[in-house]
């Protein structure tokens, strides 16, 4: 069963992958970044439910807030900086999902289903972000501004 998990996990952020390179392609690559934020911070919120449909205690609870914290910062860095710290956001959230919730002590709070289907999914996406910002892929060729129309350039009026 885990080896059909990470499949799903794969097919999953596959299309997301879709989705973020069309809307930063062809729209502005700030929605392509916002919606990776925004469900970089909705994976770590999951757990916050969760552990609420557990009846876990609170301070399990506020554990799982400090990850929303965690990964909503990343994800806003990522989002107002560099894209690499969304990577390192998507990167990093597998630990919270096999260390902290398939093996112990979360094992009981979360679904194994979706603590192994995020680890390739995670991990997919990460390298995605990766590798779009290495090689540029959501950049639109053939509109790059001439040197000789920098900022530097003194323009001249009649």
């Amino acid at each position: 069963m885990t080896g059909q998990w990470l499949v799903n996990g794969i097919f999953q952020a596959s299309t997301l992958v879709v989705v973020v390179w069309m809307l930063s392609r062809w729209g502005r690559e700030i929605v392509g970044r916002a919606l990776l934020a925004f469900l970089l911070c909705g994976a770590a919120l999951t757990y916050v439910y969760f552990a609420a449909q557990a009846g876990a205690g609170s301070g399990w609870v506020v554990a799982e807030l400090a990850g929303v914290v965690l990964y909503g910062s990343l994800g806003l860095c990522g989002l107002r900086g560099s894209p690499m710290w969304l990577a390192a956001g998507w990167a990093l959230h597998p630990v919270w999902d096999v260390a902290l919730h398939h093996v112990d002590p979360g094992h009981a709070l979360a679904p194994d289903a979706f603590t192994i289907t995020c680890l390739s999914f995670d991990l997919l996406v990460a390298a995605y972000v990766t590798v779009d910002h290495r090689y540029g892929l959501t950049r639109r060729r053939g509109r790059v501004a001439s040197p000789a129309l920098s900022d530097a350039t003194p323009v001249h009026t009649r």
